[in-house]
């Protein structure tokens, strides 16, 4: 190829489309894949940074002094041979029921709901980030499925919740509201708001009921009203 680019004193592109061969094909250089070497600077950068994952490990091992053209995948799999891989730490994240506030009855257990605004549930789930976790709190009208309300915060408080149920209340006013026994649907303040409107309370007498598990807002995505 480069012989035809001199005698043809034309430019790499016109040589390349002659014969029908990529620009990139032209320029591409061959990568050394010399396995043992690349083991050896990722076993030295697992040590150095012990709680760095495959995607870590990979940008360092493109940077210098490496500059190792590799991704993750084989990032993945060489780590996996070495045992350098570290298990996936799963958050959980629990409302406690362990609260001075009223107990409420389930409402909802026997209900046929067969109207929109006849009965509200919330709940309450995480999203990972980069750097952490935001918490989610969600109001779902049972009978449309559609989201009500929401909110998204840093902190598992009543806020969270209370902030979700002011913006479902602008919307409309349901006849009955279901959650769990968590502090955060149980706080006085919370449950005066409800009360503000002459909302009947509903809640789980058992974390596992099948009901709010079948009607929870997690299960449903967020359509729009």
């Amino acid at each position: 190829m480069k012989d035809l680019v001199a005698a043809e004193n034309c430019s790499t592109k016109a040589a390349c489309n002659s014969v029908g061969m990529a620009c990139s094909s032209y320029y591409y250089q061959s990568w050394p894949r010399d396995e043992s070497q690349i083991g050896a600077d990722l076993e030295k950068l697992a040590g150095q940074y012990p709680k760095y994952g495959t995607r870590r490990i990979m940008h360092q091992l493109r940077r210098a002094p490496y500059f190792y053209r590799i991704n993750r995948k084989r990032v993945q799999r060489m780590m996996r041979e070495k045992m350098l891989l570290h298990p996936v730490k799963r958050a959980r994240f629990r409302t406690t029921s362990q609260h001075p506030y009223p107990r409420y009855p389930n409402l909802m257990q026997n209900m046929e709901v067969i109207r929109p605004e006849q009965a509200w549930v919330s709940d309450i789930t995480h999203i990972r980030l980069g750097l952490g976790f935001v918490f989610l709190a969600m109001i779902m009208d049972v009978f449309t499925r559609a989201i009500r309300g929401w909110n998204l915060s840093r902190n598992l408080d009543v806020d969270l919740t209370l902030t979700a149920l002011r913006n479902a209340l602008s919307l409309c006013i349901p006849e009955n509201h279901h959650s769990d026994q968590g502090i955060q649907y149980a706080a006085q303040a919370y449950t005066d708001l409800l009360k503000k409107y002459s909302i009947q309370i509903s809640k789980v007498v058992s974390f596992f009921e099948p009901w709010l598990r079948k009607a929870s807002p997690k299960k449903t995505g967020m359509p729009n009203d």
